[in-house]
């Protein structure tokens, strides 16, 4: 550790060398202390010396001040909430993703740090000032923007969420991923801010046969999806910020396609050309890939909305109900690409018995829904198999596994929107199963 000091920060004075003297002798008592309160921790993990009526040792000594991190960060306590990602899942993590750690959010906003990251040719380093969106084709003026641009136009911020059709890719044969990190982690829920995609068409002006969009992005991949215009002129948006800031880098900086209810793939990031056109374009990754091969040998094509869907994050295989005898609050998230979640239903013995969930407030359309409902569990008891069930406003329900094997197989990787269900054993541990009935 001397060593390591006298390469970073020569100690070249009497005032350095005391300077490295008093950190070596902070560090040793840092050390001591920590391996006391370590050895005195209670089985909850808990320092008894911490606890009530005794003042705790953060309470007897000044903090840290303010600029100490200019761009703040979250406690050293919370470093295991991370995204993650499976190396055996792609050949590099140039075209790959990672997951959200849905057991460990709050709420229903997914801070930017921990949005998943869905990439084709990796994620670029975009200069702001360089950049263009070029819109073109079916077009009355076809038009090049600047970011400024766009923020000069009038502004919109919305509450939506991103799914990734591949979300639960990997259950379609059976039972895959240990977690709900990975069985849903392919989904966030962000405040999107930007420009409404009418103002910019105002600006540019559609001919008359104008009925389909093709959008590229700027990466390495150009990765590029037709969609109807109609969508597009509806809800859609041209966004830069997310969660009250700029997009991140991995999330399309600076500028990306919102499109709420549609599958992440249509969402373009790093956007960099529109071209109008009269029918859609059939690329790569619609007509290759992001399409839903059938138990006939035909593919399901265009299948852009994300159908309504559910998943308990507690209790789950990350948290399970070890020492919890008692009520617990089974807690989950609901969402669909077809509006607002209606109803929640929730069942601890594998589908025969349903009961009706509390809806967390808001529900927004097109966002992550919170529900939970108290359950009475008391180890020794079970095995239980918990399952949500979501319906949104049209009526549509979440299905079975079985019933969408019946419908289109095991051969797809898309738009996997099963009932999910934890199996919850006798000791509180929590396992991914499936019931196929």
């Amino acid at each position: 550790m001397g060593s390591e000091i006298e390469r970073n920060e020569p100690a070249s004075s009497r005032r350095g060398m005391l300077r490295a003297g008093a950190g070596l002798a902070a560090a040793a008592t840092a050390a001591l202390a920590g391996g006391r309160a370590a050895a005195a921790r209670n089985s909850n993990g808990a320092n008894p010396e911490n606890l009530p009526p005794n003042l705790p040792e953060w309470g007897r000594s000044l903090g840290a001040g303010v600029i100490e991190e200019p761009y703040g960060m979250p406690s050293r306590h919370e470093a295991h909430v991370v995204r993650r990602y499976v190396p055996w899942l792609t050949a590099d993590r140039i075209g790959s993703v990672s997951f959200t750690p849905l057991a460990e959010l709050h709420g229903i906003i997914t801070p930017n740090g921990l949005c998943f990251e869905r990439h084709h040719g990796g994620y670029p380093d975009v200069e702001p000032n360089d950049w263009r969106l070029m819109v073109h084709g079916l077009v009355d003026r076809p038009k090049i923007f600047t970011l400024q641009d766009l923020m000069r136009m009038p502004t919109v911020s919305r509450i939506h969420f991103l799914e990734c059709p591949a979300n639960g890719g990997m259950e379609w044969r059976g039972s895959q991923m240990s977690g709900v990190q990975y069985t849903h982690g392919m989904l966030m829920c962000c405040e999107w801010t930007g420009v409404r995609l009418a103002h910019v068409f105002a600006e540019t002006g559609l001919k008359p046969n104008a009925s389909w969009v093709l959008a590229e992005g700027g990466d390495a991949s150009h990765l590029s999806r037709s969609l109807p215009i109609a969508k597009l002129l509806d809800d859609c948006i041209l966004a830069w910020g997310q969660n009250g800031e700029m997009l991140r880098p991995q999330q399309g900086y600076p500028v990306r396609l919102v499109v709420p209810g549609y599958e992440g793939n249509v969402w373009i990031k790093w956007i960099r050309r529109l071209e109008v056109g009269d029918r859609p374009w059939y690329h790569r990754s619609e007509t290759r890939t992001y399409t839903d091969l059938l138990p006939s040998g035909k593919a399901r094509q265009f299948t852009f909305i994300n159908e309504v869907n559910s998943v308990i994050t507690y209790p789950c295989p990350e948290k399970p109900l070890h020492g919890r005898s008692g009520f617990v609050e089974i807690k989950g998230l609901a969402w669909s690409g077809l509006g607002k979640i209606a109803r929640v239903d929730v069942s601890v013995d594998g589908g025969d018995t349903w009961r009706t969930a509390e809806l967390q407030e808001p529900v927004l359309t097109k966002a992550l829904t919170r529900f939970r409902i108290p359950w009475e569990w008391r180890e020794g008891t079970g095995p239980f198999y918990l399952q949500s069930r979501a319906i949104d406003e049209t009526g549509r329900v979440q299905p079975s596994i079985h019933a969408l094997r019946s419908k289109r197989g095991v051969e797809s990787i898309y738009h996997n929107n099963r009932v999910q269900t934890w199996l919850v054993e006798k000791d509180g541990t929590v396992v991914n199963v499936q019931i196929d009935a």
